[in-house]
């Protein structure tokens, strides 16, 4: 009987052995999982700021600066808007004339539908 016993003492530090060694597998497992992870996000990182890079030299190279098509409609505005105002005073006196004179050109007639 004692040797029995002394078997299941046996086996029972064995399968000790054997939990503490599949879970000092988990974690490492665990950490490999981390540490893959971590290592991915960094190269994720560093690839995304190379192609926001990339991009940044293709806009500035192929687009131009933002501030300079900024300028450039600013530019164009204004020369559109001096137009305008030239128009405006050429063409400021015919129009008054014009609608003054639709104004004062009344006709009289009966509407069409009027019924006597």
């Amino acid at each position: 009987m004692a040797s029995n016993t002394q078997g299941i003492q046996q086996l029972l530090a064995a399968e000790k052995k054997a939990a503490e060694k599949v879970g000092e597998a988990r974690k490492r497992k665990a950490r490999r999982l981390k540490q893959a992870k971590d290592e991915a996000t960094d190269e994720i990182e560093k690839y995304r700021s190379e192609r926001e890079k990339q991009f940044k030299d293709f806009e500035a190279k192929h687009i131009g600066s933002r501030e300079g098509a900024s300028n450039k409609i600013d530019a164009e505005t204004r020369v559109r808007i001096a137009d305008m105002e030239r128009a405006l005073l050429t063409q400021k006196e015919p129009v008054i004339k014009d609608v003054l004179e639709y104004v004062y050109a009344i006709r009289m007639e009966l509407h069409k539908n009027y019924q006597k």
